[in-house]
């Protein structure tokens, strides 16, 4: 099934050259391309997206604010972040307003295409340098201390693509270093959200620094 994707961002040379490579790429349907996010719910709730591509700094409304919003109205809908900010701050509140993906605008088309088709599936997708940021400070929020790390079963397999995602790696890298097809990473990965009972790669990443389940 075709994966139904909108766009916001209010320039235009960002809007043309995304707008033409979604357009045409086969699985994907570009339902709409928008200059600002202030009728945000109103294009979700008639354009019916799946996944929603936002920019940050947009006039009316940020793109923060309208993933916030989203967040609470339409939790279905996957957004990704799509910005030229990397700074620490705007990188946290997109991730708490609900964004599941941040990727920087330089990110190359065949990239944005295959985080389109991982945050469609459930992953996070993040550029690796936003990654090793929103993980450096997983790792100075969460003291050091004795604790008995939970048992959840997981595999000697599932423990390595699980170290893959702590290490920021994408699908295709985590598949490369293993070894292994990417529909066989995409169904450990699944088997680890199942066992650790989370949702997405951020929580799944969470859980793993916060309880110490790799040592």
């Amino acid at each position: 099934m075709d994966i139904r994707v909108s766009l916001f961002d209010d320039n235009s040379a960002i809007r043309e050259s995304l707008g033409e490579l979604l357009r045409y790429t086969s699985g994907i349907v570009l339902t709409s391309v928008n200059a600002d996010a202030t009728q945000v719910l109103k294009v979700v709730t008639v354009e019916r997206p799946d996944v929603i591509l936002m920019d940050i700094d947009m006039p009316g409304l940020s793109g923060i604010e309208a993933t916030r919003q989203l967040h609470t109205s339409a939790p279905h809908v996957q957004i990704i972040m799509l910005t030229v900010f990397e700074d620490e701050e705007r990188v946290y509140q997109a991730l708490q307003a609900g964004a599941m993906g941040y990727l920087l605008k330089s990110t190359p088309p065949k990239e944005l295409l295959t985080a389109i088709a991982e945050v469609h599936e459930g992953g996070a997708p993040m550029t690796p340098s936003i990654a090793r940021k929103v993980l450096t400070q997983l790792r100075v929020s969460s003291p050091a201390r004795a604790m008995v790390v939970p048992d959840h079963q997981l595999g000697q397999r599932e423990q390595e693509v699980l170290q893959c995602l702590v290490d920021g790696l994408s699908y295709k890298m985590v598949a490369d270093k293993l070894g292994i097809s990417i529909n066989t990473v995409r169904s450990h990965i699944k088997h680890i959200y199942e066992k650790l009972h989370v949702r997405s790669n951020t929580e799944a990443v969470a859980k793993t620094i916060n309880e110490r389940l790799l040592g």
